[in-house]
């Protein structure tokens, strides 16, 4: 069962590029708890999830980029490729020259009609080398224009064309403070949408994980990438299972909110 995965907005990609190299980690990662035998068969399980078929010996993850501005999409197509342990496709990424301005409408109401139909024929694309597709995986934040505008309308459409396929958003709640001045009319806009055509929400705080950073990590200069790695990390505690104790038919699910390192 595989997950597409769609990563919206300069939060989406950036968040996005840091879930796949966890995953990544995590699925090469043996802590001496499992045979050989059963840890192959534990990378095999994560690798057909979230990746797909080697290019040259590297897997494609599973994922379709957007972003209406190049710059970002280009950063996490090159930190991926030079990585040398994995990568995206490259034609799996859409992007333009002009970016939404933190403004919700003109992501859903403009960016979504207009580029609707290319961003979905992406999707087919990736969707149409899974074997068996579980759902789709859609990471935005809710404080800008595209991730939220866009991704609302995107997430409408996956409703359409995907119906009986889950779709889960991770949506990243904006701080209190934050520098985007309507990002709370952002945030109301994108949930009250979502919550008609999402099958679920998973929301971090952006404050809350700026306390796990200062406080459970002593980070003294905490960096978005920071931030990034600890949501990463507590994302693949939920895709991925972990070794018990109790023998090799015994797998648990790692608790939300532990910290690196990560291997789950």
């Amino acid at each position: 069962m595989s997950i597409v995965t769609l990563q919206l907005g300069q939060s989406g990609n950036q968040i996005g590029f840091e879930v796949f190299d966890a995953l990544f980690s995590d699925s090469h990662c043996s802590q001496g708890l499992c045979s050989k035998r059963e840890n192959e068969a534990y990378q095999a399980s994560c690798k057909e999830r979230f990746f797909s078929e080697e290019e040259n010996g590297v897997p494609i993850a599973r994922a379709v980029l957007v972003d209406m501005e190049p710059k970002v999409i280009n950063q996490t197509l090159s930190k991926a490729s030079q990585s040398g342990r994995w990568k995206y496709g490259q034609r799996s990424c859409f992007c333009q020259k002009q970016g939404s301005g933190n403004n919700w409408a003109y992501g859903y109401s403009v960016h979504g009609p207009r580029h609707a139909e290319s961003i979905m024929n992406l999707i087919q694309k990736e969707v149409e080398k899974c074997d068996s597709l579980s759902g789709f995986f859609i990471v935005m934040s809710m404080a800008g224009g595209t991730g939220s505008g866009l991704g609302a309308f995107i997430t409408r459409n996956l409703q359409d064309q995907y119906s009986n396929s889950l779709k889960m958003n991770h949506i990243i709640w904006p701080y209190g403070t934050g520098e985007v001045i309507v990002q709370n009319y952002n945030s109301i806009l994108t949930l009250s949408h979502l919550y008609r055509s999402s099958d679920a929400l998973l929301v971090h705080e952006n404050d809350a994980l700026h306390k796990i950073c200062a406080k459970l990590m002593n980070i003294k200069q905490i960096s978005f990438r920071d931030i990034n790695q600890v949501l990463a990390h507590q994302l693949g505690s939920v895709f991925q299972p972990t070794y018990s104790e109790e023998g090799s038919s015994h797998y648990r699910r790692n608790p939300l909110g532990t910290c690196p390192p990560v291997c789950y």
